[in-house]
């Protein structure tokens, strides 16, 4: 797999605003920031989505969220925070390097994440079923 640009922060061969570091994760400033403090956190392995991102990979990940999480949240006097990540190109991952984006949040920003639909008669229950079968 080719470098991404989150690879290449990890090296120190771009500059990064990084927050956090640890074994196994990286954290840093977005640098198209939804709001200030916008963060993201990356496994410092090599994978491109939760696709194909190991089970420990992805709990060192989750571990730093969640200690970074408040620290984010507070440094900016954010009233809450999403925590958002695409997975595949058709989601919106523009950079193939799995990571997570810490948005801060402030009542009035008028900052929505997506529409919601509802299902039709009977459709949830059918797709319901198609994933359980596929986890059977």
């Amino acid at each position: 797999m080719e470098d991404s640009i989150f690879t290449k922060i990890i090296k120190r061969e771009i500059p990064a605003e990084i927050i956090y570091e640890d074994d196994d994760t990286l954290a840093f400033l977005d640098i198209a920031p939804v709001s200030p403090g916008h963060t993201l956190v990356i496994p410092k392995k090599q994978v491109e989505n939760i696709f194909d991102t190991d089970d420990a990979t992805l709990a060192a990940v989750m571990r730093t969220v969640r200690k970074i999480a408040p620290a984010v949240r507070d440094a900016v006097g954010a009233d809450a925070l999403n925590i958002h990540s695409n997975h595949g190109a058709e989601a919106g991952q523009i950079v193939f390097h799995m990571h997570l984006h810490l948005i801060p949040r402030f009542k009035g920003d008028n900052f929505f994440m997506w529409p919601h639909k509802d299902y039709k008669e009977g459709e949830a229950s059918e797709i319901a079923e198609k994933i359980r079968a596929k986890l059977a």
